[in-house]
Formats: C-alpha cells, structure tokens, sequence
C-alpha cells in the first residue's frame, strides 16, 4: 500500500474519495493536474514547506514535541488537535479517513513512519503538493492556481504562492485570490521566513 507510490503518482486519495461521496452537488468533480518534482515551481514548494512544516527537512516524519504538546493539551481536556508534520498529512489523506479520533492518529503515525522509510523527502514533497485540498474538489497545486487565480503554477507570483500556502491549514474557508486582511498577513509572514530560510536552494538537501 506504500512503496509502490515512491515511483507511482497515486491517482486517487482517500480524501478526494470522502469528498466526492459526501458531496450533495450532481456536479461535483475533481480537479487535478499532476506535477512532477522537475517542473513543480521552487518558490510555490518552499512557501508550502514554510507555512506547513519547517522542520520537514530535519524530522523522521513526526515531530515529537508537537506531538506530546498536544497530547497533554487533549489529556486536559482540549480537543485532539493535528500538530502534523507534512509526512503526517500525506499519511492521512492518501491513506485514512477524516475526522479525528485516537485510533486514527495511531493510524496516521504508523503510515507516516512507513512513507518516511518508503519515499524520501522530496518524493513525499512532490505528492503532498499534488494531492493537498485547496478548495471544493481542488487537489494539488496546479490545480490551486488555476482554480483560485486562473494561471497555471509555473506563472504564480511569489505572494501568489505565499496566499495559497497560507490557506492549507483551512482551505475550504479561504479565498486566496480575494484575501482576507489576516490572509495577507500570514502571507507576509511567510515570505519574510522564506527570505530567513535562505530561499529555494533550502530544499536542496531534501533530494540527497
């Protein structure tokens, strides 16, 4: 269920599924366009990887601080929120279901160990930015710009790609071409870190 995705884009998700099945509309459909690592813009990557997971490059696919974090927080009664690294969240959506509970999360980090061990970094990079949701049937990247600012990826501009970035933590509440002011202003945040990373040569070491 896991090693043959390091060489083969997976053409469906266990997310798109839920959505397309749990959708209302007679016309609901799917939208994605799959990139490839070699034409996948830098700069969209690296606005992703800032906004979602900064330790990507350095963690084995968990982040264990996060995670005891928000295990004590549910422990007291809080809600069993994510603290999901970017492996964690391919996990998920190519492999369980969504929601929230215990048994998933145990799920979630059991796949997440496998596709850490499976992949590499940039493999599970290049899926997780074909696959995120950025909208109502809107999956991956390329998808995303055309849906939101009616370009293909390659054309977005850096504050372009700073606002689509900044929407993944709740992207069917969003609108990353009419942003609202807190929108521009995670943006901003986001490139302002992008500039303290060193900029697109900081993935480089995601393909060794």
């Amino acid at each position: 269920m896991v090693v043959p995705f390091r060489w083969i884009n997976p053409p469906v998700t266990m997310v798109m599924v839920d959505r397309w099945l749990s959708s209302d509309r007679d016309d609901f459909y799917l939208h994605q366009q799959w990139l490839d690592w070699n034409v996948m813009p830098k700069q969209a990557a690296l606005a992703v990887v800032t906004s979602e997971d900064q330790k990507f490059p350095h963690h084995a696919g968990i982040d264990f601080e996060a995670v005891m974090t928000a295990l004590k927080e549910a422990y007291r009664g809080g809600d069993l929120r994510g603290a999901s690294t970017i492996s964690q969240q391919v996990a998920k959506n190519m492999y369980l279901w969504t929601g929230r509970s215990w048994l998933r999360k145990g799920l979630e980090l059991w796949f997440t160990l496998l596709v850490e061990l499976s992949w590499g970094k940039q493999r599970i990079l290049e899926v997780y930015l074909n696959i995120a949701e950025w909208g109502p049937g809107v999956f991956g990247l390329e998808a995303a710009s055309r849906y939101h600012f009616g370009k293909p990826a390659a054309q977005l501009t850096p504050m372009q790609s700073a606002l689509l970035a900044s929407s993944l933590p709740s992207p069917l509440n969003y609108q990353p071409a009419q942003p609202a002011s807190h929108l521009i202003e995670r943006a901003n945040w986001n490139l302002a870190q992008q500039q303290k990373l060193g900029g697109t040569q900081w993935l480089q070491p995601l393909a060794e």
